[in-house]
């Protein structure tokens, strides 16, 4: 309903008719979907790994605190956020195909994926430096940097570069977050900890084939995650055997993070030569 002022002649809508028709008229770009939300939720995830990294292992490390026990559920809770980070890529996906994304729903996916598993494993990796006996620092933060810029060129050509369905080109920036961390949590000497990081570094940016996780292989991947999580906080709790459960852990992520690029290859030796066999059958008169 418009009232005219009788002073100034000039018409005026009651506030909550004009709110109303602010929401019905909102463009729809900036309309959030439930995809959205849960594509937010892993950015959050990513923000309070970081948190929890901060709070549990630095400061209390520069400190001089010698509270082990708190870094270790610091630590966990921290790749727990993450894990949860993986579960909301995971499902923000499932979710945008079978109801809707709004037109902003792959750039708050990327932004959101830079945060959990670019800057958040990054972050590990140069507070790892920071507080690991045989570690150095500076190499440390040389190899976070090296972290981040490969998830960055990674969604940078995710966005740009179109593959065919059911795979990427290089290894998904979850999938190489969670390998990141697993490195690091598997407490090995300073060198080999180091070039395994850049390997995995390298994958992400690299033209190797991964399928991407939808029916079995996602069920798959959510299954791991819960184990994951389960190693994670048995560790962290000091259980009967729960070093021993999470290294194992690490071990299979690290030993699947170079298995499938090994898969892919052979692959791809495997049909060029069957091309090329062709080619010369072809030939034959």
């Amino acid at each position: 309903m418009t009232v005219i002022d009788p002073d100034t002649q000039a018409g005026w809508v009651p506030e909550s008719e004009s709110e109303e028709d602010a929401g019905e008229d909102m463009p729809l770009s900036l309309r959030l979907s439930i995809a959205d939300t849960l594509t937010l939720g892993n950015a959050t995830c990513g923000f309070m790994a970081v948190y929890f990294t901060t709070t549990g292992i630095l400061i209390p490390h520069l400190t001089g605190s010698d509270e082990s026990g708190m870094a270790r559920h610091s630590a966990a809770t921290a790749v727990i956020l993450m894990l949860l980070a993986a579960v909301f890529d995971l499902f923000d996906g499932l979710v945008a195909r079978k109801l809707r994304s709004s037109p902003m729903g792959a750039e708050l996916d990327n932004l959101s994926d830079l945060i959990s598993f670019g800057l958040a494993p990054a972050y590990f990796v140069l507070v790892y430096g920071m507080v690991a006996d045989d570690a150095h620092q500076r190499v440390s933060a040389l190899a976070a940097i090296v972290v981040l810029l490969a998830v960055v060129l990674r969604l940078a050509r995710f966005s740009c570069v179109t593959m065919k369905d059911g795979m990427f080109q290089g290894m998904p920036s979850p999938f190489g977050a969670l390998t990141v961390v697993s490195i690091v949590l598997l407490e090995l000497p300073f060198v080999p900890t180091l070039l395994a990081i850049v390997g995995v570094a390298w994958l992400m940016v690299s033209r190797v084939e991964y399928p991407k996780p939808r029916g079995v292989l996602a069920v798959a991947m959510l299954s791991w995650i819960v184990a994951a999580m389960g190693l994670l906080a048995a560790w962290a709790f000091d259980a009967p055997g729960g070093q021993l459960l999470l290294q194992t852990g690490c071990a299979l992520q690290v030993v699947l993070g170079a298995v499938i690029p090994l898969f892919a290859t052979a692959r791809r030796v495997n049909t060029f030569r069957g091309n090329r066999r062709e080619a010369r059958t072809a030939q034959l008169p």
